[in-house]
C-alpha cells in the first residue's frame, strides 16, 4: 500500500524521524521503533478520528442482537486486532462497551497502552499477538474492528498473503450473527480480497465516513461491515452513499466503484445459476450444497490453490457420480488432464466429463485441469502441490480418511522442457519446448528429442516439430544401441538419463532430413503429381523456382532445400519475430538457393495492391507451397485465391 497519508496533522518536529521508521507496514521491529518515536500518551490516527467515526460506527456495533438480560454494550466481546496506540477502543470503552480486547505484535504500544489505561478502563484487555496467528478459540467474538490493519498487511509488494491469513483467523473467532467492521481506505487490491472472502453466509454493507469540514478532498475513510449470517446465502454489497458524491481522490473513487460493480456482477452470476468458478472457501461455506456429503449429479467449477497457500492455482470441477448399479471402486479420487488435452471434447464438455467420472468408478471425481502456467512442473509435483488441496473436498466417508488417488490422462510425453517462451503482435503467445515421447511402439525415433512450435492461440496444434540429433546428423543404429542399452537399465537410471539428455539438448541441432508433421509430408507428397516435370527441369540444368508462404520454424523449406539440389527457393513470412526463432531455434540458414524475405502486409484499405503482389510473387515460381493457416489468410484477404 506504500505509505499511508494521515488524515491528522503530526508535530512536525518528529514528521521526519516518523517517516523514516515506516518503511514497511509488516515490519514488528519498525512499528517498535515507531511507538517509541512516537509515545504512548501521543496517539497517532492514520485513519478518520472519533468525532467523525462516531455517528457512522455506534449504530452498525448496537444493531448487533444480545441477550435481553444485558444491555447491547455490556453484552458484546469486542476485538481490535492492530490497534496501535489509536484512542478507537477508549472512546468505545467510555461510550459503554466494557468487554474490550487489544492485540498488537508491538510489545512496545501494548505497554505503553497499558499503562496508559490501567486506572481509568481496568477492564480492557491488552495482549501482545500477531493479526494473523491470534491465540483465541474459535467464535469467541461478537465484533472484530479493524482500523487499518487489514490495509497495513496488504503491501502490493508482498502480495496478499498476510490479508488471506489475517481474514481467515477474522471468521474463525466470530460468533455467528458476529460483525467484522473493517475501516479501510477502500483500495482496489484491499477489497480485490476483502470481498470475496465474505460472499457466502456474510451480509456485507459498504459506508463512507464523513470528511472533516475543512478537510480537502483527499482519502477518505470507508467503512465495511459483514455480518456473520446463520445460513449460506448470498446477498449483493450495499453502499449507503450516493456514488456520484464522493469527494475524495479521484483514482480512490473510481477504484472503490469498479471493485464494488465487479463484486456485485459476480455475486449476480452466481445468484443467476451461471457456471461460474467457485473457490474452496466458498464451496466450504455451502455454496452448493454440504461438501462432506455426496450429491448425485452434482457438478461445480472451482479453482484450488492462492499465491501463499500453493506453488500453483488450478481450474478444476467436481463431479459426484450419477447413480449406476455397480459399486464404486473409491469414493473421492483426482483425474488431472495435461494441456495438450484439456481441450478435447472428453474433458471440455460436460457429457465428455460425465463419461470418465464413470470410467473411473469414483463415487466423486475431481478433474483437474492443466495450463501453460504448469508447463513447467513435473507431475510429481503437481501431485504433492494438489494433495492438500483437493483433502477438503473429500467426502465424510472417504476410506475411512485413505489418500486420494490420483489419475492422470496421459499426453504421449515423458519428458518436457521449454526453451522459449515470449510473446507477438502477429501471432501471439508463442512457446518452443523440447520433448521426449513415450515409447510405446518401440520405434527408436519416439524416444529421441524432438523440438516444438506452439501458438497458444491454436490451443492443442503444433505448429511445427523438428527432430534433435547431435550436429544435425542422424545415424539411426548408433540411435538404436543406446535405446537398446536404456531399456535394459532399471526405471531410476532410465530416468537420470532422460535428465543428462535434457540437459545436452541445447547442445543438439536440427536435423532438416526428416519431416516429423505429417502435414509437411502430405504436402511433399504431391510433389509426385509434377514428378516428371521436375526431372526435365533438372536434367536441364535450370532450377524450380518455388515460393514457401509462411515461414513458421522454417522446416518445410529446409527440407526442401535438403532434398533438391535443383530448387531455388524464397520464402515469405509476415512475422519478425518468426524470422528470428526461425534462425535462433531452428537451424534456418540463408544461400545462394534458399532466400528470405518479410513481407510487410498492407492496410485493409488497399487489399487490391495485396492481391497483386501475391500473384505476382505466384507467377515467378513454378509452385506455391503453402501453410494451411497462412492459405486461410490468403483466402480472407486475397479473393483471387480461393
Amino acid at each position: 500500500m506504500g505509505k499511508k497519508k494521515n488524515q491528522k496533522q503530526q508535530p512536525s518536529a518528529s514528521k521526519d524521524d516518523l517517516l523514516n521508521t515506516l518503511g514497511d507496514f509488516t515490519s514488528k521491529e519498525n512499528w517498535d521503533s515507531f511507538f517509541t518515536i512516537r509515545g504512548s500518551d501521543d496517539s497517532f490516527e492514520w485513519y478518520a478520528e472519533w468525532p467523525q467515526l462516531r455517528d457512522s460506527l455506534l449504530p452498525r456495533i448496537q444493531q448487533h442482537p444480545s441477550p435481553s438480560s444485558l444491555s447491547p454494550s455490556s453484552s458484546l466481546r469486542i476485538l481490535v486486532p492492530g490497534c496501535g496506540n489509536s484512542r478507537l477502543s477508549e472512546h468505545l470503552y467510555d461510550a459503554g462497551f466494557g468487554d474490550i480486547t487489544n492485540i498488537d505484535f508491538s510489545k512496545v504500544v501494548i505497554s505503553g497502552m497499558l499503562r496508559r489505561n490501567v486506572r481509568d478502563r481496568p477492564n480492557m484487555r491488552w495482549r501482545v499477538m500477531d493479526m494473523t496467528q491470534m491465540q483465541f478459540p474459535d467464535d469467541t467474538f461478537n465484533v472484530v474492528l479493524d482500523k487499518g490493519g487489514l490495509d497495513a498487511l496488504m503491501e502490493p509488494e508482498l502480495g496478499p498473503q498476510l490479508g488471506t491469513k489475517y481474514l481467515s483467523e477474522v471468521k474463525r473467532v466470530l460468533k455467528s450473527r458476529g460483525k467484522f467492521i473493517c475501516l479501510t481506505l477502500a483500495e482496489s487490491h484491499v477489497l480485490g480480497l476483502l470481498f470475496p472472502k465474505f460472499r457466502f453466509g456474510w451480509n456485507v454493507c459498504l459506508y463512507a465516513i464523513p470528511q472533516k469540514p475543512s478537510t480537502k478532498p483527499d482519502l477518505q475513510t470507508f467503512m465495511v461491515a459483514a455480518e456473520k449470517e446463520s445460513s449460506n446465502e448470498l446477498l449483493q454489497i450495499i453502499s449507503s452513499f450516493d456514488h456520484s458524491s464522493l469527494a475524495c481522490n479521484p483514482n480512490q473513487a473510481s477504484g472503490l466503484l469498479e471493485a464494488l460493480e465487479s463484486e456485485n456482477q459476480i455475486r449476480g452470476e452466481y445468484l443467476s445459476g451461471s457456471d461460474v468458478l467457485y473457490s474452496l472457501e466458498d464451496l466450504q461455506l455451502g455454496a452448493k450444497g454440504d461438501l462432506q456429503k455426496l450429491s448425485p449429479g452434482r457438478r461445480v467449477l472451482l479453482t484450488l490453490g492462492e499465491q501463499g497457500v500453493s506453488h500453483f492455482c488450478y481450474k478444476a470441477v467436481l463431479l459426484d457420480a450419477k447413480q449406476q448399479s455397480g459399486a464404486f471402486s473409491f469414493h473421492c479420487g483426482v483425474f488431472i488432464v495435461p494441456k495438450t488435452r484439456s481441450h478435447e471434447w472428453l474433458f471440455s464438455s460436460e457429457e465428455g466429463q460425465w463419461q470418465v467420472v464413470e470410467s473411473s468408478k469414483a463415487a466423486r471425481l475431481i478433474m483437474v485441469l492443466l495450463e501453460a502456467s504448469h508447463a513447467n512442473a513435473d507431475m510429481e509435483d503437481i501431485q504433492k502441490d494438489l494433495s492438500p488441496l483437493v483433502k477438503p473436498l473429500a467426502p465424510a466417508d472417504n476410506d475411512k480418511g485413505n489418500q486420494i488417488p490420483f489419475m492422470t490422462a496421459s499426453d504421449g510425453i515423458k519428458q518436457r522442457s521449454v526453451v522459449y517462451q515470449g510473446s507477438s503482435s502477429l501471432t501471439g503467445p508463442v512457446v518452443i519446448e523440447d520433448v521426449v515421447y513415450e515409447n510405446t511402439d518401440d520405434d527408436v525415433s519416439h524416444s529421441l528429442p524432438f523440438r516444438r512450435l506452439i501458438f497458444e492461440r491454436t490451443e492443442g496444434l503444433v505448429q511445427s516439430e523438428a527432430l534433435l540429433t547431435r550436429d544435425g546428423l542422424f545415424d539411426k543404429s548408433v540411435y538404436g544401441a543406446e535405446m537398446k542399452k536404456a531399456s535394459s537399465s532399471s526405471k531410476s537410471k532410465r530416468r537420470g538419463a532422460l535428465k543428462r539428455n535434457n540437459e545436452s539438448s541445447s547442445k543438439m541441432k536440427v536435423y532438416h532430413g526428416y519431416l516429423a508433421s505429417s502435414y509437411h509430408t502430405a504436402i511433399i507428397s504431391g510433389f509426385s503429381l509434377i514428378s516428371s516435370y521436375l526431372e526435365s527441369v533438372a536434367s536441364s540444368g535450370n532450377r524450380v523456382k518455388a515460393v514457401v508462404i509462411g515461414l513458421g520454424a522454417g522446416l518445410l523449406p529446409m527440407f526442401l532445400h535438403g532434398c533438391m539440389q535443383s530448387m531455388q527457393i524464397e520464402a515469405v513470412e509476415l512475422d519478425p519475430v518468426m524470422l528470428n526463432l526461425a534462425r535462433d531455434y531452428f537451424g534456418f540458414t540463408e544461400d545462394k538457393r534458399m532466400k528470405l524475405f518479410r513481407y510487410i502486409l498492407p492496410m485493409a484499405s488497399s487489399l487490391s495492391g495485396t492481391t497483386e503482389t501475391y500473384m505476382q510473387l505466384a507467377m515467378k515460381c513454378s509452385f506455391l507451397p503453402m501453410e494451411v493457416a497462412n492459405f486461410q489468410m490468403l483466402k480472407a484477404e486475397v479473393p483471387l485465391l480461393t
